[in-house]
């Protein structure tokens, strides 16, 4: 049985595919061709749809939306040259912080 991690590391790979042999008719291709612009658009626009489905409260299209954002987050991984297994360490880094809360600032929300 795969894992979460398998799975998104599989996505990975198959966009490390697309981008090495394109394939015509390839969503992923298409996103390579027009450039690191339209993919940081696609991962803003992916964001905000996340966050209004969040607001909205359907775990349905929370979880489709978050599924679209992660994809789009491994299409620019990859355009960057980011890799799943620098990102992987990262996360397990962070896992590893204990105490590393920041402190709440006050803030007049009168004024």
């Amino acid at each position: 049985m795969e894992t979460e991690n398998d799975i998104l590391k599989e996505l990975y790979e198959t966009v490390q595919s697309r981008r090495s042999e394109p394939q015509e008719g390839s969503y992923t291709c298409y996103l390579f061709d027009q450039g690191i612009d339209k993919i940081c658009k696609k991962v803003g626009e992916e964001a905000a749809e996340t966050i209004i489905a969040a607001k909205n409260g359907s775990e349905d299209e929370i979880t489709n939306e978050i599924s679209d954002l992660l994809y789009h987050l491994v299409v620019l991984m990859s355009e960057t040259h980011v890799s799943y297994d620098a990102v992987a360490a990262e996360l397990a880094r962070r896992s590893k912080k204990i105490g590393n809360l920041k402190k709440m600032k006050n803030v007049d929300r009168n004024t």
